[in-house]
């Protein structure tokens, strides 16, 4: 008889603390997955939804702009995330894009490196090996290390499409990372790199391109040219649950654009 009446006890205590925190739902789960370059954007959209919404939790995964398009259109997550405008081709399997922000692609090289303005001329000769020393551009002597991000990346395809180098980098290193690309060029002397203008560029130099450095406002206006959509991909279909349709909505408002902004990516409903 003890036992049950502790039983009773445990149970009605723990029924007190569920009113006391003024809710007996339970959490909904919203997944994210792909770009890397999204990741700051992402996360401060999440972090501040969960803040505003005790009952949801919204999770990211880091997987890159392809897969987290796969990811979307297969439904094994809620919203895929892609740094570049969907195909045509995946728009016609399934799935629609929703413009969240958009996102300049830096071009950085090591803080050594003299070099403070590259043209795009420049910058597809620098990754097709027209340009093979930095000398030849009025920098260093030393040998051009392009590196950049692996097939299926959204920020690789973005800068090649508009640098007008597909299918004709000589990339000395592909990295899976936003981050890895700035660590890797950070480290050596003679490296050049892309990457996104919402990522820590701290520890690399990032150089203006054509006279114009890349901010919101140069994004915004067009005058930096090399930029990108950030894209929510969900199926056209098959409805989000009430969950994920509630945070995409957050996302795509204009009470979202401080955070996009404060992320570094320049919101495109204010």
């Amino acid at each position: 008889m003890k036992k049950i009446l502790t039983i009773m006890l445990v149970a009605a205590l723990a029924m007190t603390a569920v009113f006391a925190n003024g809710s007996s739902e339970e959490s909904a789960t919203v997944s994210t997955d792909g770009s890397t370059s999204m990741e700051q954007v992402i996360l401060s959209l999440a972090e501040q939804y969960m803040t505003d919404n005790e009952n949801v939790n919204v999770t990211y995964n880091p997987t890159g702009s392809g897969t987290g398009i796969t990811a979307a259109l297969e439904g094994r997550c809620d919203i895929g995330l892609s740094s570049r405008a969907l195909k045509e081709s995946e728009i016609a399997d399934g799935l629609t894009q929703t413009i969240v922000a958009l996102d300049g692609i830096a071009i950085i090289v090591n803080p050594d490196n003299t070099i403070s303005d590259l043209s795009i001329d420049q910058i597809s000769g620098l990754y097709t090996g027209a340009i093979k020393n930095w000398s030849e551009i009025g920098g260093p002597d030393a040998p051009v290390v392009p590196i950049g991000r692996e097939a299926g990346s959204g920020t690789r395809d973005g800068f090649e499409s508009i640098t007008g180098t597909e299918d004709a980098c000589l990339y000395s290193q592909e990295l899976t990372s936003t981050g890895a690309v700035i660590t890797a060029v950070s480290q050596n002397p003679g490296a050049i790199g892309y990457a996104s203008l919402a990522s820590n560029l701290d520890d690399v130099k990032v150089v203006t391109v054509e006279g114009v450095a890349p901010s919101e406002e140069t994004v915004k206006s067009g005058e930096y040219k090399i930029q990108r959509p950030f894209v929510f991909a969900t199926l056209t279909n098959t409805p989000l649950s009430e969950a994920a349709q509630a945070f995409f909505d957050y996302c795509v408002s204009p009470e979202a654009a401080p955070i996009i902004a404060g992320a570094g990516a320049v919101p495109v409903n204010e």
